[in-house]
């Protein structure tokens, strides 16, 4: 089994009754899934986002650029006792998602990537494991 980054981008109010009602989160969320897996939006109409299992990388990365903003994990849980995978839902507040926008605007895919080897992401246990070989595999 394979541990998966998934998103959804939601209104102000749409958080604000997923915070309230949890159980209506998760049919919400897997409404739009299904809905975006038949209609395939473009990248900037799409509401579901799926990391696959980059979401590890990108968190390693992110941390390392001292990014202000947890966009992997999320920043604020809800439905505590609910568990949707792998813990309960995480989401950020509208203010914590322009700071991220802005950041990650300022943030270069060079400047995010700058000095990083396949040593380090091993020793450091990024998911999947094993970034030595696959990254010779890649080059190959």
């Amino acid at each position: 089994m394979s541990m998966i980054g998934e998103y959804l981008r939601v209104t102000a109010a749409e958080l604000d009754r997923a915070i309230q009602d949890p159980d209506w989160a998760l049919g919400f969320v897997e409404e739009v899934q299904d809905a975006e897996e038949e209609t395939e939006p473009a990248p900037a109409e799409a509401r579901h986002f799926s990391t696959y299992k980059t979401w590890d990388m990108l968190r390693f990365l992110l941390a390392r650029a001292e990014f202000p903003v947890n966009v992997i994990h999320g920043e604020e849980s809800f439905a505590e006792d609910e568990d949707w995978g792998y813990g309960p839902p995480r989401y950020l507040r509208p203010e914590r998602v322009r700071l991220a926008a802005e950041a990650l605007r300022a943030t270069g895919y060079a400047q995010l990537i700058s000095g990083v080897d396949p040593a380090e992401l091993t020793s450091a246990e990024v998911y999947p494991l094993g970034w030595s070989e696959k990254l010779l595999s890649f080059r190959s």
